[in-house]
């Protein structure tokens, strides 16, 4: 009998993991690693990210820092001139790092939070994907993920920005799907619900607000961020081939209720 392919192994491949210094980020990060690929463990500080990429390296897996913050367009095209002249290539790109500055009222959100949200979850995610799909396409192609959120379908109260941000990345996910197809560069997009996060910490720390969301998940619970990273190992990994722009939704049932 034959020995089966193992569909998930990353070896040999290069990923580059945004907001990877903790949360969701962190965790797919160290599951990338524990398949096989070397890791960029990317946060807009270096220092936030060297515990993670230890971490990788303790467990016998192959991590680096990189330091970038999507919001400023010189860092993004520092980032990609480095990984090309380090490493040559990019396989995986899961853009991860994201900003919810505002939680309120829509119509009091200030000009300041929307164009930081804008400039981070809109403009950063475009041209991460744009950069990323084109060093791709130099080696024979690779794979995207783009983490949106339940809330770019069902926009979350007191979340009107994010929101929209997040619907946006949903749409910009089928439109590099699309286009760049015939790069051989696959674009998905992870849609996780709520999730136990420092950066959900408004949501799943206050008890009324948690409680109202939890009416409207049939699991009822939240989600651990390593929750999120099996789905995105699948996306990036060769038991993927065939999936292209589509948007998987891990939020233990909310978008059915």
């Amino acid at each position: 009998m034959s020995t089966p392919v193992n569909l998930f192994d990353l070896s040999g491949k290069v990923a580059l993991v945004t907001g990877a210094s903790r949360g969701i980020g962190e965790h797919i990060a160290k599951t990338l690693a524990a398949y096989g690929a070397h890791v960029i463990v990317s946060s807009r500080k270096a220092e936030a990210c060297d515990s993670v990429v230890q971490a990788i390296k303790d467990a016998g897996g192959s991590a680096e820092t990189l330091a970038c913050h999507i919001g400023e367009m010189a860092q993004i095209e520092a980032a990609f001139a480095a990984i090309e002249a380090k490493h040559g290539r990019l396989d995986i790109l899961v853009n991860n790092a994201a900003t919810n500055p505002y939680f309120g009222h829509i119509t009091e959100t200030d000009v300041t939070a929307f164009q930081k949200t804008v400039d981070v979850n809109i403009r950063g995610y475009f041209f991460m994907c744009s950069h990323g799909a084109k060093l791709m396409a130099k080696h024979g192609g690779g794979a995207i993920v783009n983490v949106a959120s339940v809330n770019g379908v069902i926009p979350g109260a007191m979340q009107g920005i994010y929101s929209i941000t997040k619907a946006a990345v949903i749409s910009m996910t089928h439109a590099f799907a699309k286009e760049c197809a015939p790069m051989k560069v696959r674009v998905n997009a992870l849609l996780p619900g709520a999730t136990d996060t420092k950066f959900a910490s408004a949501l799943v720390q206050n008890p009324a607000v948690l409680k109202h969301v939890l009416e409207h998940v049939p699991m009822n619970r939240v989600a651990q961020p390593d929750e999120m990273a099996g789905a995105v190992l699948y996306l990036v990994s060769p038991a993927a081939s065939y999936t292209t722009g589509t948007a998987l939704n891990v939020d233990g049932g909310y978008l059915l209720a």
